[in-house]
């Protein structure tokens, strides 16, 4: 893309925005804050399943890094969106009403992604609903302000808390890995997914995870897959909770990270090259690797 074809893209992006943010573009989408969706998984055994950016755009059909685009992802993500149940909280970006505590970056890309994606927010989102939010699971580097991480961070640790928890994650995410956000656990076990494409294996993963009681805590970081597979243990009766990548962010926020930088431990991939990384308690924990 050109410079002048970049240039007018944003102008338009932040026009567009600006109506909304003034009340000229009606907006019928309602979304909770950050602390009252986290409030709500604290104080409640309610289930959650997230949509970021990447999910909008597969309801599109556009494929995105980690997973292919299909018209069967795309219903199966609509439907989802716009959901019927009281007990399962569905959280979209909160980015309807105002963008003043993003950082110029965070602003500048959600402007772009409303300025083509709004009306697949207003299509599939049920105006009579409220919305979680997004970025409970992506609360450090959106904000100008990071001092209310510390709080966001507290109460997301204390949601597990005692908790018997099983992990669902790509091979590469390393949830709690060399941090300490999920040291309140009362145990930890773990289900090794691809890296890519894990739609495909959802049968499989579904097996393994109902292998499990239903007093276990799912997390679940396995991308667009995600979705399908919380909504389904939801029905059979699990609390499930898709923090995609709320793990990288914790990263960054306990390394003061100024900007997105790499973590070393999503390069390491199978049982050798975690041994070699001294992932000894990780390796233990993984009951299943599909």
């Amino acid at each position: 893309m050109s410079h002048i074809k970049k240039r007018t893209k944003e102008i338009l992006a932040a026009f567009i925005y600006f109506l909304y943010e003034k009340h000229i573009l009606p907006c019928s989408i309602k979304v909770l804050t950050i602390d009252e969706t986290l409030d709500e998984l604290l104080h409640t055994e309610k289930s959650m399943v997230r949509f970021g950016d990447g999910e909008i755009m597969m309801i599109r059909e556009k494929g995105i890094a980690l997973q292919q685009a299909s018209s069967e992802i795309s219903e199966g993500l609509s439907e989802i969106l716009g959901y019927r149940y009281d007990d399962l909280i569905v959280t979209i970006p909160d980015i309807f009403a105002t963008l003043s505590d993003h950082c110029g970056a965070s602003k500048r890309f959600w402007q772009d992604h409303l300025l083509f994606c709004r009306k697949t927010y207003e299509k599939y989102c049920d105006p009579n609903r409220v919305y979680g939010s997004t970025f409970v699971s992506r609360c450090y580097y959106f904000g100008e302000d990071k001092s209310r991480c510390d709080r966001w961070f507290a109460k997301i640790r204390k949601i597990w808390e005692n908790r018997d928890v099983v992990i669902v994650e790509g091979a590469r995410t390393h949830n709690g890995v060399g941090n300490d956000l999920f040291a309140g656990t009362a145990s930890i076990e773990r289900v090794i997914c691809p890296p890519k494409d894990a739609y495909g294996t959802l049968p499989s993963i579904m097996e393994a995870c109902l292998r499990y009681d239903r007093d276990r805590l799912f997390l679940l970081s396995v991308g667009v897959a995600a979705k399908f597979l919380a909504l389904e243990l939801f029905r059979q009766g699990y609390r499930v909770l898709d923090i995609g990548n709320l793990d990288l962010e914790y990263e960054w926020y306990i390394r003061k990270a100024v900007d997105k930088i790499p973590i070393e431990k999503h390069d390491i991939v199978g049982e050798e090259a975690n041994r070699a990384a001294g992932y000894h308690e990780y390796l233990e924990q993984i009951r299943v690797w599909l």
